[in-house]
C-alpha cells in the first residue's frame, strides 16, 4: 500500500483464512450452552461458477470427492442472482466433519485460482423453538457474522445481535454490520 492510497483512505483488503472456519466447532459448543442452538449438520459454499471446461472439471472433482463416503450426496444449484450452492450434509453430530469438508470445497477452488469467485461458506443451526440460524463466513472479508431468517423474507436483527454477543470472543466477527447481507436461497 503506497502512500497515495493512505492520503485517499483506500485499504488493503484482509486476505481469507480459510482456517477460521475450524473455529465453528468451538462457537458452536458456546452456541449451545448460550442460547440452545444446535448443528443441523448443513453446511453450503456459495461461489460463482466460471465459464469454461477446467471449472466444470473442477467442480465435478469436488463433487465426487465430497460424494466418496457413505452419506447423502452434495447438492448444487444455482440461486436467483447467478450464484452455485454445494449443500453438504452430515448427521448433526458431525460438525467437524462438515466444517473440514466446507474448508475443503474453499481450500480446492482457492487452490485453482478460483478464489475470486467465493462468496461465502455457511453452517446451520436450529433453537430450541425451531429457529433457524446459519453463520456465515464471508471469504473475502476473513470473517463472520450470523443470519437468522424469519417467514416473509424478514430477519431476526436482535438474535443477530444476540448470537455475536455470545460466540464474539470465538470467531472473527464482521464490524460492519451493512455486511451482513441475507442469504435467503440458503438451505440450512
Amino acid at each position: 500500500m503506497g502512500f497515495l492510497d493512505t492520503l485517499l483512505g483506500r485499504s488493503k483488503p484482509a486476505k481469507p483464512d480459510l482456517d477460521r472456519l475450524f473455529g465453528l466447532s468451538t462457537a458452536a459448543i458456546t452456541l449451545e450452552a448460550a442460547a440452545g442452538f444446535v448443528p443441523t449438520g448443513l453446511g453450503s459454499v456459495c461461489f460463482r461458477a466460471a465459464e469454461g471446461g477446467a471449472f466444470a472439471r473442477l467442480q465435478r472433482d469436488i463433487q465426487e470427492l465430497l460424494d466418496a463416503d457413505e452419506g447423502p450426496k452434495v447438492e448444487i444449484t444455482e440461486d436467483a442472482y447467478g450464484y452455485t450452492w454445494l449443500l453438504a450434509t452430515h448427521r448433526p453430530d458431525e460438525l467437524p466433519d462438515l466444517v473440514t469438508d466446507l474448508h475443503a470445497v474453499n481450500a480446492t477452488l482457492e487452490a485453482n485460482g478460483f478464489g475470486p469467485h467465493l462468496l461465502c461458506s455457511l453452517v446451520g443451526f436450529r433453537g430450541p423453538d425451531g429457529q433457524r440460524l446459519a453463520l456465515v463466513y464471508l471469504y473475502k472479508r476473513g470473517t463472520f457474522y450470523p443470519f437468522a431468517p424469519l417467514p416473509g423474507d424478514k430477519r431476526d436483527n436482535a438474535l443477530e445481535l444476540q448470537v455475536r454477543g455470545a460466540i464474539g470472543f470465538d470467531l472473527p466477527f464482521e464490524q460492519d454490520l451493512a455486511r451482513w447481507f441475507p442469504v435467503w436461497g440458503a438451505v440450512f
